[in-house]
């Protein structure tokens, strides 16, 4: 939700990176497409997914010894997420 310089846009947009944010009060209007308006407008659920993720399957965990052991915690951790029964979704049709 922070400021980001038009030179950084530029070096992501150099590196294929299309990074949207949304328009601060006190940022210059920038045009935007109405299919990144519409993501902008579903960012809520989609940190309502990772926060479950992080807390709810317990994937939050830093202090791990060995990469096996991080892939093994994140595996369990999205297994144990598509178990869940009610989970947020967002209906995606791109015309």
């Amino acid at each position: 939700k922070g400021y980001v310089s038009t030179r950084l846009k530029a070096e992501l947009a150099e590196q294929g990176i299309d990074f949207i944010t949304g328009q601060r009060s006190n940022m210059k209007r920038q045009p935007i497409s109405s299919w990144d308006r519409a993501m902008l407008s579903k960012r809520f659920i989609i940190e309502t997914v990772f926060d479950q993720q992080k807390n709810m399957a317990q994937i939050d965990h830093t202090r791990h010894r060995s990469c096996i052991s991080f892939m093994v915690n994140l595996m369990a951790g999205l297994i144990a997420y598509t178990f869940l029964t009610k989970k947020p979704s967002i209906k995606v049709t791109r015309l």
